[in-house]
């Protein structure tokens, strides 16, 4: 049975080699090239090694490189500082024999993080190591939608995403930037355990039935931590333009808390402001008529 850190590696090698051109690294592309990207003779003698070991390494055959042929292969491709610690996490995991057991027990959201998540006066969310919706507090469900309105195993940024009938903007530039920084985080979680059951699920699940997310996948881009900007359209208060950052917490893979933030002062937060408003009157005036557990919010702008 083949190494899956291997495999992985294989996997992230061929990809970052189909990035580069001829012209990229010095080399005349001479002739017609049935491949796009280096040729892996090329990539081979950019980086110093025979061509037979590159190609077991792509293959993911029984190769355990040193951090010598690791350097001389981030150097080759180019690779940026995230890129090349996912390399070395990827080749360090291959070397050792893969366990027998995996610790895979259930991911748990400290009370002090939850006591947390309620003081905020900002939306925050905190995210599993693999995108999981593991807690949130009353601003992130003014401005994402009422998580409780859907089956826990269908809580996930990526299953989220990727729902079409939650999203109808994905010809938008900032929706593709924020389904690439997901699934870079979703890479880098897949590389500390390449067979999870919940990675192997949603990873599955979503290349059967996107081609978006084939395509986005195949990239093997990785994120270890992500931040960005979001505009959110929300009819009740018009469109808001948040900041997003990502802070890790204790665990090694451990959460993420993913924090929504707007400019002190600003028209955005404002609008944040008036947003949270409406959405405590509206809980307050759902849980008196009908109950706590009734409550319905439009999720058409969720995550």
């Amino acid at each position: 049975m083949s190494n899956p850190y291997a495999r992985e590696l294989g996997d992230f090698l061929r990809a970052r080699r189909g990035r580069l051109r001829p012209y990229d690294v010095g080399l005349e592309p001479g002739g017609r090239r049935k491949v796009t990207g280096l040729r892996r003779e090329e990539l081979a003698l950019l980086a110093g090694l025979s061509t037979d070991y590159y190609q077991r390494m792509e293959q993911g055959r029984e190769v355990r490189p040193s951090d010598d042929v690791l350097d001389a292969l981030a150097g080759a491709l180019g690779l940026d500082g995230e890129e090349r610690r996912h390399l070395f996490t990827l080749a360090r995991a291959a070397r050792r024999p893969v366990p027998a057991r995996v610790d895979r027990g259930p991911e748990r959201v400290p009370d002090s993080t939850r006591r947390l998540l309620r003081v905020m006066d900002t939306p925050a969310v905190v995210l599993g190591r693999h995108l999981d919706l593991l807690a949130w507090n009353p601003m992130a469900e003014a401005l994402l939608g009422d998580p409780d309105a859907y089956p826990p195993h269908r809580l996930n940024m990526l299953l989220l995403m990727f729902d079409d009938t939650l999203t109808g903007e994905r010809s938008c530039p900032d929706w593709e930037r924020q389904a690439l920084d997901y699934i870079g985080m979703m890479r880098a979680a897949v590389a500390t355990d390449p067979t999870h059951p919940r990675a192997t699920a949603i990873v599955g699940e979503l290349s059967i039935r996107s081609a978006e997310f084939r395509r986005l996948w195949a990239r093997h881009d990785v994120r270890a931590s992500v931040s960005g900007t979001k505009t959110f359209r929300l009819p009740a208060v018009g469109d808001i333009v948040l900041d997003w950052d990502t802070y890790p917490l204790p665990g090694n893979p451990g959460p993420v808390m993913l924090v929504f933030t707007a400019e002190p002062g600003s028209a955005d937060a404002d609008r944040l402001q008036l947003l949270a408003s409406l959405h405590a009157t509206r809980s307050a005036l759902a849980d008196k008529q009908t109950g706590p557990d009734s409550r319905v919010v439009d999720t058409s702008d969720a995550f």
